[in-house]
């Protein structure tokens, strides 16, 4: 198992710095998230050799390395010309992923069109959910056999505003792409989204699950779904947290006692987005958590 961390609490480090903030919080491996310097949101990858060159120094100085590379590209988008360009920005991320040595990426199923092209920007309308489904199927169609090809395998997960939001559809989607190198990621601090009983939903995934994302969150459905003070009433924003280990309503034994019961061995992510303020102390808190956890039920 790869016990890796999204380090976007230090996106304001020069990239050369992440390897080795990333090791000083105890972790060997990094989840690399989207930042303007490398692999933007939905832009043109800013990457060139002297920028691989020092990375891959400084990923060998602090003994650290990648696990996975995550995209962010309109790869959904129903205005083809859009969903052109994410085609041609995933194709140069995976040459990328190739000369960094990476050999997997994880991304969203994403969320349609930019919001100015004059369609709401989470596409929750039955005919924008369609056509943003269609999208993606045409942009797997041609980067599922570029993944096969280079050996790159790729871990998707429904997030809140995409498409497609829940564990279901995802789960037969993924399984109906019909490819070793797509595969599942269960993001814990979406558990709400996708249902109440933890164990039932990881054994359901079993077959197809590859990475999880380990980050708590408090349930948006209890009390008649007002867990929250919003404005305007009645609002359908999509609200979830990345908080550490502890500070949400996530049922943490249930989840790692069933990664062990069905013999995960994949990547696991520590993805706290919450206290920038705090980021050095919540890194080294959530690896002791996981691995705490991991000696509890990986030991039996």
């Amino acid at each position: 198992m790869k016990i890796a961390i999204d380090p976007f609490m230090h996106r304001h480090l020069p990239l050369e710095q992440i390897p080795a903030k990333v090791k000083e919080l105890g972790f060997d491996w990094i989840e690399l998230s989207p930042r303007g310097d490398f692999l933007e949101w939905f832009k043109a990858p800013r990457v060139f050799p002297d920028r691989i060159r020092t990375l891959k120094k400084a990923l060998k100085d602090a003994d650290v390395g990648i696990a996975s590379l995550l995209p962010m590209y309109r790869w959904a988008s129903n205005d083809e010309t859009e969903r052109q360009a994410a085609v041609r920005h995933w194709k140069r991320a995976i040459e990328i992923a190739v000369e960094l040595g990476v050999d997997t990426m994880n991304s969203e199923f994403g969320r349609g069109p930019h919001p100015d092209k004059g369609s709401c920007y989470c596409c929750h309308t039955g005919s924008m959910i369609e056509a943003c489904e269609d999208a993606w199927w045409r942009s797997m169609e041609e980067l599922v056999p570029v993944l096969e090809r280079e050996g790159i395998s790729l871990n998707i997960e429904p997030h809140p505003e995409d498409w497609c939001e829940t564990l279901q559809p995802a789960l037969d989607i993924i399984r109906t792409v019909n490819s070793p190198r797509v595969r599942f990621l269960y993001c814990a601090p979406h558990t709400f989204y996708f249902g109440d009983d933890t164990r039932a939903m990881l054994r359901e995934a079993a077959d197809v699950l590859a990475h999880v994302h380990v980050g708590d969150t408090f349930n948006h459905r209890a009390s008649s779904g007002l867990r929250y003070i919003m404005n305007p009433p009645g609002t359908q924003a999509r609200i979830h947290q990345h908080l550490d280990i502890g500070q949400g309503e996530v049922p943490w034994d249930d989840f790692f006692a069933t990664l062990a019961e069905i013999g995960f061995d994949g990547i696991m992510t520590a993805c706290v987005f919450a206290w920038e303020d705090r980021a050095d102390e919540s890194g080294k808190f959530m690896r002791r958590e996981m691995q705490r956890y991991i000696d509890t039920y990986w030991s039996k």
